[in-house]
């Protein structure tokens, strides 16, 4: 099947060609229909199955045979939600690409800079908004924003919105949108208060299910390599050896390991960039806009910032650490293998993390394949432990400090003007008696 057997408009078959997509995904067949025929959507799919198309396709489609409606701001007819400012950007890249010969105007608003060119771009007039919560709630606050026209409502990676705490955020704002609407709902994964949100908003809905979380891409290699925590760095820059490793994602467990692990880089003379919370949005959208053009090859990167990372070409993805969830695991390696392409995936494993391996196997229902032969293997075979000494308890330090007391104390000697010793005197400095300084 072609988009054209998908009886997609003529200007966005021109825009998809244009961007050389002749073939869509599963879900992109899937759900593109199920959309155009104004039903509800609960759509089941994990990163890199092509979900934004899904819902961006039909949507221009839809809105493109509505009337203009701009002199106000009241005339936003789609809102599209989602947790991360990088996955708000690349959604609204993406309206971009699949309208851009539509009449259509798509507009993104998220927190972390300066609110007012986002004003005047609102002000201008916008069809389509792309939005995360917080700065949505505060335009709306403000009056800057009215939902009263929407037609559309597209909810993006609900399961992580709930995990970064913004379900109540997105509850006020669905409170705050037309009874009468259409309601497209994504989710990778279907925890009790997703699947209770979903029920509450989504009317009939048809549910589309594609590459379950429990699986893994077929076209992406996973490899492991066992090595201690300490070599974990020198591993790396000994797989980075190969020049066949055009683009690698680097995933680190936090935001200071990343930028020590940058600065461990920089002295082997290994350029690379980090993504994560500590850093401006100016700095996120460079490093990105550089990884993604091919100047950058070693992005590294936080699991909530990496949720806006949309590359097709994506050779590798390291996981330098292992998630603490297996759900996690098959997130990050679905950065790659993408649009049927190839992709490679590689775990570093230390002792400590041997539980998270044991899960994420499971998850996945296979063995990850052990790559031995490396000049970093796992030595340690026991957890690591703080060097630190053991406080005695108070018993003991009672003990030691009575027999200091009852000890004999040891001589103070001072030396004479002629060079002999002599034994000093103890002095009492509650005494008020006191020598006269010479």
């Amino acid at each position: 099947m072609q988009f054209r057997d998908l009886n997609i408009m003529p200007d966005i078959i021109k825009a998809l060609e244009k961007e050389r997509y002749e073939i869509p995904t599963p879900i992109q067949e899937e759900a593109i229909p199920v959309v155009l025929g104004g039903r509800d959507l609960l759509g089941c799919a994990q990163t890199g199955t092509g979900k934004t198309a899904a819902f961006a396709i039909p949507t221009l489609q839809l809105l493109s045979g509505e009337k203009a409606l701009r002199a106000k701001k009241q005339n936003i007819k789609a809102l599209v939600i989602t947790p991360t400012r990088e996955l708000a950007l690349q959604i609204y890249e993406s309206f971009n690409t699949y309208g851009q010969f539509t009449s259509l105007k798509t507009c993104v608003v998220f927190g972390g800079v300066s609110q007012k060119p986002q004003e005047e771009d609102l002000k201008r007039g916008v069809d389509i908004l792309v939005a995360t919560p917080g700065r949505l709630l505060a335009l709306m606050d403000q009056k800057l924003i009215s939902l009263d026209h929407l037609k559309i409502l597209i909810l993006d990676e609900a399961d992580r919105m709930l995990d970064m705490g913004f379900i109540h955020d997105v509850k006020r704002i669905i409170g705050k949108t037309p009874p009468k609407k259409q309601t497209l709902f994504f989710s990778a994964t279907m925890p009790p208060d997703i699947a209770r949100l979903a029920d509450t908003i989504l009317k009939n809905p048809v549910r589309v299910e594609i590459t379950p979380v429990s699986s893994t891409v077929d076209t992406i290699d996973q490899y492991l390599y066992y090595t201690d925590k300490s070599n974990k760095k020198n591993l790396l820059l000994h797989i980075l050896e190969d020049k066949n490793i055009s683009s690698v994602l680097v995933f680190m467990r936090t935001k200071h390991g990343a930028d020590r692990l940058i600065r461990q880089l920089a002295k082997s003379n290994v350029t690379a960039q980090a993504i994560h919370g500590d850093k401006s949005q100016g700095a996120r959208q460079r490093a990105l806009s550089s990884f993604k053009d091919k100047t950058l090859r070693i992005l590294l990167a936080t699991d909530i910032a990496a949720r806006g990372i949309d590359i097709d070409e994506l050779t590798h993805v390291i996981n330098f650490d292992l998630p603490d969830t297996p759900e996690t695991y098959v997130h990050r390696i679905g950065r790659t293998g993408r649009a049927g392409l190839s992709g490679t995936a590689i775990s570093f494993c230390d002792f400590d993390e041997k539980e998270q391996l044991k899960d994420i196997e499971k998850l996945i229902g296979k063995k990850l394949e052990e790559i031995a032969d490396h000049p970093y293997p796992l030595k340690n075979n026991f957890p690591a432990v703080k060097n630190t000494q053991p406080r005695r308890d108070t018993a003991q330090r009672s003990k030691a400090s009575s027999e200091r007391t009852s000890s004999s104390p040891k001589k103070k000697y001072r030396m004479t003007a002629d060079g002999s010793l002599k034994e000093k005197k103890s002095y009492n400095k509650f005494s008020t008696k006191r020598k006269s300084s010479r």
